[in-house]
């Protein structure tokens, strides 16, 4: 990218965080439509928040975060499914909990990917 202005590529930088916003919203919205649209609200119990997956530290708390955020991940499939399987939702409130996750999780990644490659690391 050295033969790019510096304002095109600060241009092509807006860019990408404009398409993972948009991103992370298609999730969010996935995952009310799954509840939305078969009038059922027991999908909303998989929520996850992973920003701490990936930090090297030793630290007590951080180890405890980074359990809880494996224990939110794992929920994230298991609650749809054991939800599924006791006949409380459907397979579409299922099939659009799966996907939503899938959307949050090739959101993280690619925030991950973004802020190795960038001067404006968040991590």
């Amino acid at each position: 990218m050295a033969h790019l202005s510096r304002s095109m590529i600060a241009c092509l930088h807006s860019g990408r965080l404009a398409l993972l916003a948009i991103l992370v919203s298609g999730g969010i919205v996935l995952q009310i439509l799954a509840c939305a649209l078969y009038n059922n609200w027991w999908p909303m119990l998989t929520g996850s928040n992973s920003s701490s997956l990936m930090s090297g530290d030793g630290d007590g708390w951080a180890n405890f975060t980074k359990f809880l955020t494996g224990a939110s991940v794992v929920g994230s499939i298991a609650i749809p499914s054991i939800l599924k399987h006791a006949g409380v939702i459907g397979w579409g409130a299922l099939a659009m909990e799966l996907s939503s996750f899938a959307v949050f999780g090739i959101a993280i990644l690619w925030v991950l990917q973004m802020s190795s490659e960038d001067e404006y690391s968040i991590f």
